[in-house]
């Protein structure tokens, strides 16, 4: 189980602002910049216009790009195994898979199959530094943030269950609390989560000292001037 409690309030909240926004936030919350627990680089998101992902981290590692070494029976039990952590610990959660081929993934444990297979178990999408595929076909209203799409299955075959995946530079333990979307994903630190909604509330009037001038057709730099300095005294 997850030592991270989260009420409806703030997951509903969290599902309507971008994985951007919640990295601000986090820095807000905390009182300084310097957040670093966000993945580092592109990736790629099968339905881009979704909302967020929020949920709890299931963890796994896959490999693909070569045959497994260990006899069929076993990586057919360890397949299982995978599927019933997939479906235990606290919801709402989100499959968190590291491709352990990386950079050279090959294989795509994301199509049509596992996505609906996955949505199915109670999951709400997926983040991964690997390859999806199927792309049209996915199981709707489940997202994948992947590293990479392609064609084939490969050899792909669980490795791995339950210990720290690494995505993109972002470590993920079983149970985080993960925020994911086009962007990216990060993990939110625990000791920010009873102030998180106070931070995003901040957040958003605060850039919009700045936004509401500069959407204004008589927006010029003397007005920037004045709304610049209401936006920094409001951070202080």
């Amino acid at each position: 189980m997850s030592a991270i409690t989260i009420d409806d309030a703030l997951l509903a909240l969290l599902r309507t602002v971008d994985t951007p926004t919640v990295c601000n936030a986090i820095e807000t919350a905390q009182g300084k910049r310097g957040f670093a627990a966000f993945t580092h680089g592109t990736m790629l998101s099968s339905a881009p216009q979704d909302p967020p992902l929020v949920g709890f981290a299931r963890i796994a590692k896959i490999a693909g790009a070569e045959p497994p070494a260990e006899p069929p029976d076993v990586i057919r039990a360890r397949r299982m195994d995978y599927f019933r952590a997939m479906a235990a610990g606290p919801r709402p959660a989100l499959a968190v898979i590291e491709d352990v081929d990386y950079p050279d993934c090959i294989a795509a444990w994301w199509g049509e199959v596992h996505t609906t297979v996955h949505k199915g178990l109670g999951l709400c999408g997926a983040l991964t530094n690997g390859v999806m595929r199927d792309l049209g076909d996915l199981a709707p209203g489940f997202p994948v943030i992947a590293g990479s799409v392609g064609p084939s299955h490969g050899f792909v075959h669980v490795r791995d269950l339950g210990t720290p995946v690494t995505i993109f530079g972002l470590t993920v333990k079983q149970g985080d609390l993960v925020h994911a979307d086009r962007h990216g994903a990060l993990v939110i630190p625990p000791d920010v989560v009873s102030g998180l909604k106070a931070a995003i509330d901040k957040m958003i009037s605060t850039e919009h000292l700045i936004l509401g001038p500069a959407r204004e057709p008589d927006f010029d730099i003397t007005k920037l001037e004045a709304a610049w300095a209401a936006f920094e005294a409001s951070r202080t």
